[in-house]
């Protein structure tokens, strides 16, 4: 008996998912064109003075939906009988339809678990075809309306939109790949998209075109905003005069809205240069506004600039294109040399300044694209053309990006792969000096020893100061490398007189043998002054001094001399080196410390009792029962 497990072809499982793609289309350009019917016909129902039935409304919501795809719209009703051609965009209501379509093809592409799913291709022909049904439907039924959509507009660039976003949609499903490429395109671009490099600095240079775009239009609508500010009354008056009623005033704040993205392309046209047409004879650029405008009566016209020529403030426009550039430089070198990465795997200087190159031709692309949806006519004669010229908005936003973005991008990655030694603190810098040799007493004879002691004590003794009322200390301050420079001079300085005056331990600088033109601690950047705390009864200067087994004769005295004190007069007064015998003579000189001082009567008749029981033992020996050896 054979059992048989059900197995569903691939032929089997195309048609329904095709069907669903299609459906999903269909589905995203309801939805769109649903929630913009459900606002113009609120917007109509609160007019007290309605034009025209609910059809008439419905009819008008179909044209704006297909305007918001780009198409053209035609007003046949005019005064004068000839239709008016409107072609101004508004960019915010573009955004919905958009991500419509782009969420559909992703999820056609790729479906829930369980579910049919068609190729990528199958789907985005699928979710494209449903959609442009709909799109269709609407310019039909909107032929009758009051706007009505202009049959050649529909191909282009309605089509194409609408394919672009389904497009991307699909592309986002498959993980944003950069490749491969079909068969038919050409086998050197195949073979360059397949290696990895290509695929990082291309992603790196479309990140940075997106950063420029984005700071342009931030940029724009900034301009557009202290403009408004300044001309805060004519906004209020061009408000206030369109509709006398709260309706008809909710509508024109919702088109002053939906067109803000707009208002922010023609103020970063503005600051690349170029500027934006007010009509067909006139123009508005940082230099001045030629011509005569023919400008509308609307809140959001009131930002532009007075007739006459530019000043300053117009001047200062500049800045948007500049911040722009330097954005893409930083984001390059971002990826171009990254802070946690070793210097090996940095870009090479070209490479850098190849990518910095692509993306401001992206920027550039991007721009002008946008430039070309932001503006259009709003009628026949001087309302013919309005907003920024894409033709020339374009090139100026790469002629900027790539003049500034280039070398600023250079300049960043020099700066971030400099070496430690370009380090502009002071005591940084007198750290990385090698230390001087000192000359002894014997000829000038310099060790190795004496340049430990002098960079050890300048490590400790450098950390802290004392004032000249004796306050205790603070910590050393990068930005004031000059204080301790008199350390140098003997006067106040580690080791000098001022430093170890009242305090037990003998002066480095007398008890050794060095030059007296470099304090211990000057090769370090130590400061003057005493060490804090030294006056206090817990001062320990052995603490502060190296502890290596060959260090200088000063320094074993001083250490020496510590523990004397420490001992509480229970250690004789032996001196430190080796030349003497131990407890026959008493440190002089002002260096002595008082602890010893004050066990001197106990180290001398310990030094006598030591010396009788020498002499007592007579010339026997060791052992008391022979002659010693004389030596």
């Amino acid at each position: 008996m054979t059992q048989r497990a059900p197995q569903v072809t691939a032929d089997r499982n195309r048609a329904p998912a095709l069907v669903s793609a299609l459906l999903r289309g269909v589905v995203a350009a309801g939805l769109g064109l649903g929630a913009l019917a459900v606002l113009v016909v609120v917007v109509w129902i609160s007019s007290p003075y309605p034009d025209s039935g609910p059809d008439g409304a419905l009819r008008s919501a179909a044209g704006i939906w297909l305007l918001a795809h780009g198409a053209g719209l035609v007003r046949p009703d005019t005064l004068s009988g000839v239709p008016a051609p409107v072609g101004v965009v508004p960019l915010l209501l573009a955004v919905g339809p958009l991500w419509l379509t782009h969420r559909a093809a992703r999820d056609a592409a790729d479906p829930e678990e369980g579910g049919p799913a068609p190729s990528r291709t199958g789907a985005f022909c699928a979710v494209t075809a449903g959609y442009l049904l709909v799109v269709a439907g609407a310019a039909a039924y909107a032929r009758g309306g009051a706007l009505r959509a202009d049959p050649d507009t529909l191909a282009f660039p309605v089509a194409v939109v609408v394919a672009g976003a389904a497009a991307a949609g699909v592309w986002t499903a498959a993980g944003r790949p950069l490749g491969p490429l079909p068969s038919w395109s050409p086998l050197a671009l195949q073979e360059a998209v397949a290696r990895t490099l290509f695929r990082d600095r291309a992603e790196a240079a479309c990140r940075s075109a997106a950063v420029g775009v984005a700071v342009l239009l931030g940029g724009g609508a900034l301009l557009v905003a202290v403009a408004l500010g300044r001309n805060a009354a004519v906004a209020q008056d061009a408000f206030l005069g369109l509709a006398g009623d709260w309706a008809g005033r909710i509508a024109v704040l919702l088109l002053a809205v939906a067109l803000v993205p707009n208002a922010a392309l023609w103020g970063a046209s503005y600051g690349l240069g170029p500027g934006f047409a007010l009509g067909a004879g006139a123009t508005a650029t940082p230099l001045g506004l030629d011509g005569a405008p023919a400008v509308p009566r609307f809140p959001l016209l009131a930002a532009v600039p007075g007739p006459g020529p530019g000043n300053w403030p117009n001047w200062a426009a500049a800045a948007v294109p500049v911040a722009a550039a330097l954005a893409v430089a930083w984001f390059t070198v971002r990826r171009a040399a990254p802070a946690d990465a070793p210097r090996a795997q940095a870009w090479s200087w070209r490479e850098t300044a190849r990518v910095t190159l692509l993306a401001a031709l992206g920027c550039g692309l991007a721009t002008a694209v946008l430039a070309a949806w932001a503006g259009g006519p709003l009628g026949t004669g001087e309302l013919g053309a309005f907003g920024p010229v894409w033709w020339l908005t374009g090139p100026a936003a790469f002629a900027w990006t790539a003049v500034i973005g280039v070398p600023a991008a250079l300049l960043l990655r020099l700066w971030r792969l400099r070496t430690p030694g370009w380090a502009w603190r002071g005591d940084v810098a007198d750290a990385q000096e090698p230390p001087a040799a000192d000359a002894d007493a014997g000829g000038g004879r310099a060790t190795y020893e004496e340049a430990f002691e002098d960079e050890f004590e300048g490590a400790y003794e450098g950390a802290y100061e004392e004032d000249a009322g004796g306050a205790a200390g603070r910590p050393r301050r990068w930005w004031a490398p000059w204080r301790g420079r008199g350390a140098a001079d003997g006067d106040g300085g580690p080791g000098g007189p001022a430093d170890l005056a009242g305090s037990s331990v003998p002066a480095p600088a007398k008890a050794s043998a060095k030059s007296p033109a470099k304090a211990p601690g000057a090769a370090s950047g130590a400061r003057s002054g005493t060490v804090a705390g030294s006056d206090g009864p817990g001062f320990e200067p052995y603490d502060f001094l190296p502890t290596d087994p060959w260090h200088e004769k000063g320094a074993r005295e001083a250490r020496w001399a510590s523990l004397q004190r420490s001992s509480g007069g229970l250690m004789a007064d032996f001196p430190a080196g080796p030349a003497e015998p131990a407890g026959l003579a008493e440190p002089a000189g002002p260096a002595a410390s008082g602890a010893g001082r004050g066990a001197g009567g106990a180290g001398a008749k310990a030094a006598k009792a030591v010396k009788d029981t020498t002499d007592g033992q007579g010339t026997d020996g060791p052992d008391g029962d022979g002659p010693a050896a004389t030596p």
